[in-house]
């Protein structure tokens, strides 16, 4: 008893240095990668910039994803992406639990146009990367929708979070029409992405020097594909329906609408035993 009680606090020591170096060499991977986008926006013609950007993107975003996994801080699946490549245009639409979601989809493709939120694209470790790579800020919808279009019909892929911000209801927030409208009017299909984790960590609201309790599982699956949708208003409802079906005991079941802070959430760590 007196061993187990020593180990303890090692564990939490040793869980600390790994959520906590994983995310500085992020840190670093996106600075310096933000340097030399910086340099190489005015100098690369428009397209050549476009497919490097993206390519660099994917090459520092797996990087990363290779730390968490020899580390042990995460036991990842996301080769379900891997059959997406080469193929033709395309929305995934996947739900959205934790902050990194996007970062480690981008790992498995190299021609991904990202809708994001606008200030993140004046960040000193994300903005000049995404405005190289083209990606598209989303604080003026129809603008974002225009571009996302454009994208869609050069050939690229487009990855567009439908509930436009990180899930905090279970099994998914209200979804929002822009997945269908430029599906719509791009003629193009919609892929559903799940996306399960057994943990909260970088949930939203999810305090950035918050230990995470660790190895965290993190999977991501294909459900269906939607073809583009005539009524736009109906495919959202249509839509809503596949997430909430494939999300029906989904892990993130266990912690989503916990209070980030509050009993319900520290219970969850506790009796698990995370």
């Amino acid at each position: 008893m007196q061993a187990i009680g020593m180990l303890r606090p090692l564990k939490i020591i040793h869980e600390y240095v790994v959520a906590y170096g994983v995310l500085a060499l992020l840190g670093v991977i996106c600075l310096v990668y933000s340097i030399w986008a910086l340099v190489a926006y005015p100098l690369l013609p428009r397209r050549v910039g476009t497919a490097v950007g993206r390519f660099g993107i994917c090459a520092g975003f797996r990087m990363f994803s290779w730390s968490l996994t020899m580390t042990g801080a995460y036991r990842l699946d996301l080769s379900a992406i891997d059959s997406l490549r080469d193929g033709p245009p395309v929305i995934l639409a996947p739900n959205h639990p934790s902050l990194i979601d996007a970062l480690l989809i981008l790992t498995r493709h190299p021609n991904i146009a990202c809708v994001m939120k606008a200030e993140l694209m004046d960040n000193l470790f994300l903005g000049a990367g995404s405005r190289l790579a083209r990606y598209i800020p989303s604080n003026q919808p129809r603008q974002m929708i225009k571009e996302a279009i454009s994208d869609l019909r050069e050939g690229g892929t487009l990855l567009l979070f439908p509930e436009g911000t990180r899930t905090t209801q279970d099994p998914i927030n209200p979804l929002k029409a822009s997945t269908g409208i430029i599906a719509k009017h791009a003629n193009v299909p919609i892929q559903v992405v799940i996306i399960e984790t057994d943990s909260p960590y970088l949930r939203k609201g999810w305090p950035l020097f918050r230990r995470p309790n660790l190895p965290i599982t993190y999977r991501v699956r294909l459900g269906r594909r939607f073809d583009p949708p005539e009524n736009v208003e109906s495919f959202m409802i249509e839509l809503q329906r596949e997430f909430r079906e494939q999300l029906e005991g989904a892990s993130q079941s266990e912690w989503l609408g916990s209070e980030v802070n509050g009993t319900p959430l520290d219970a969850y760590s506790q009796s698990s035993g995370r």
